[in-house]
């Protein structure tokens, strides 16, 4: 049975050039098996029973999104299309203020096509409980911190080390006011949504388990993994 999240809205970023991804196109556009990249964390949104999409994009990008991806893969629930801004951190904060009625926002990078429908329902809940929720998986590999001269410093516990992915899911109003405070603080050295309720929310982030074909797409070799794993799931 479909979950009733009609109090949420999911703001999917798709405003990034990828320059990593060396393509004159920008990787939430790029082909997958067919489709726009965007187009599946759109339609396992649409499909979730989540209240409003908002899609936050390059303003040249605008009626590209609408036109061929949300009208054409009939993409439901997308209640606007906004232009972002430099940064990622400006690019959720329009997100955040075209976003109307909600109790639970659901902040998703639209170059990760993987996001499940338990990942969904599983960062409502925990939002609704606890106000704020990011997704991750335990690292595999030893990290090291290390030097810009390229000298290893320190090896932190790797049991105590999570890659965090997205959807980072709060109370609107909670990471609403964090976002405020932070733009009038002009505070650039943001990376992700639960850093910014870190710094200006005085609240808990909990972090529950993601999945690891939750993959970002930043590579041409991760379009390579992504081509495998839609093969193997088909």
């Amino acid at each position: 049975m479909q979950k009733n999240m009609q109090d949420a809205t999911a703001i999917v970023l798709a405003a990034g050039q990828g320059s990593r991804m060396q393509s004159s196109k920008a990787k939430q556009f790029m082909d997958l098996q067919g489709k726009p990249l965007l187009y599946y964390s759109l339609k396992t949104f649409a499909d979730s029973g989540i209240g409003n999409i908002v899609i936050v994009t390059g303003q040249d990008d605008i009626d590209y999104c609408r036109e061929m991806i949300v009208d054409y893969y009939h993409i439901d629930h997308v209640h606007a299309i906004v232009p972002g801004g430099k940064e990622r951190y400006h690019s959720v904060y329009e997100g955040l203020k075209a976003v109307q009625d909600a109790r639970v926002v659901m902040i998703h990078d639209g170059a990760r096509p993987f996001v499940t429908q338990a990942m969904i329902e599983a960062s409502y809940d925990t939002a609704k409980e606890k106000g704020a929720v990011i997704v991750g998986v335990p690292v595999k590999d030893t990290i090291k911190q290390v030097s810009k001269g390229g000298i290893a410093l320190d090896t932190p516990d790797r049991n105590t080390l999570w890659q965090i992915q997205t959807p980072q899911s709060f109370s609107y109003n909670l990471i609403r006011s964090a976002y405020d405070r932070m733009f009038e603080q002009e505070d650039k050295a943001i990376t992700d949504d639960a850093m910014v309720l870190e710094r200006y929310g005085r609240h808990q982030v909990t972090v529950i388990m993601g999945d690891y074909h939750n993959i970002k797409i930043t590579t041409p070799e991760d379009m390579i993994v992504a081509n495998a794993y839609l093969d193997a799931i088909r």
